[in-house]
């Protein structure tokens, strides 16, 4: 009879036991879950606001285009040819094409083909110059530099006005690479959109 109480004693024990740990075990994955799930919020609530600044801060151009829709709503976009002693026979055609696409994509403006158009947009591409740039110390690679120049000129039909300027940049490349090689990397993925950017926030944007 002793022994049959002290059984059942020791399985209530082991019982409430078992419980008491299978408790201690769930409260201890809830925290950690709890605790995993914050994290999980938080690091996509960082990823998003993330985003979201650099997406605003990439767009500001679309964003800040100055233009009264209310008086301009034509826009005529010339050739821009190139005028450079040294000629690269693609980058006009590539110039204008990026040109006319940004101001259809970012600007509510219509493009025609009349001359009277509330805006008529021109230039030229007046220097395309390779020049040699050498390392401040032995230890630096020597570079050559590429100095493009663009000079647009945007009349205003509207206000009876011509604005007139000059973008130019520096594009810095190895000096291992043949100046055709170095087009071959910079035309499309730097040079192109650079010079296209900059004449397009001159003209649109309050940046």
């Amino acid at each position: 009879m002793a022994n049959k109480f002290g059984t059942n004693i020791l399985i209530n024990l082991v019982y409430k036991n078992y419980f008491y740990t299978i408790q201690i075990i769930f409260n201890i994955y809830s925290h950690i879950y709890k605790k995993s799930l914050v994290k999980y919020l938080f690091k996509n609530v960082l990823i998003f606001l993330f985003f979201v600044l650099v997406t605003s801060c990439g767009v500001y151009s679309f964003r800040d285009v100055s233009v009264d829709y209310s008086k301009y709503k034509t826009i005529r976009i010339g050739f821009i040819e190139n005028k450079a002693r040294y000629i690269n026979p693609q980058m006009s055609v590539k110039l204008t094409d990026k040109i006319q696409q940004k101001i259809v994509n970012q600007t509510k403006l219509l493009r025609t083909n009349n001359a009277e158009a509330h805006y008529v947009l021109s230039g030229y591409i007046s220097n395309y110059d390779p020049s040699q740039t050498v390392g401040i110390s032995n230890s630096q690679t020597q570079t050559n530099r590429l100095t493009v120049t663009v000079h647009i000129v945007l009349k205003d039909n509207v206000e009876n006005k011509t604005q007139e300027f000059d973008v130019t940049r520096n594009f810095d490349y190895n000096a291992s690479l043949s100046l055709q090689q170095a087009e071959a990397q910079l035309l499309d993925k730097e040079i192109i959109p650079t010079i296209t950017d900059e004449i397009f926030n001159k003209i649109f944007s309050n940046w």
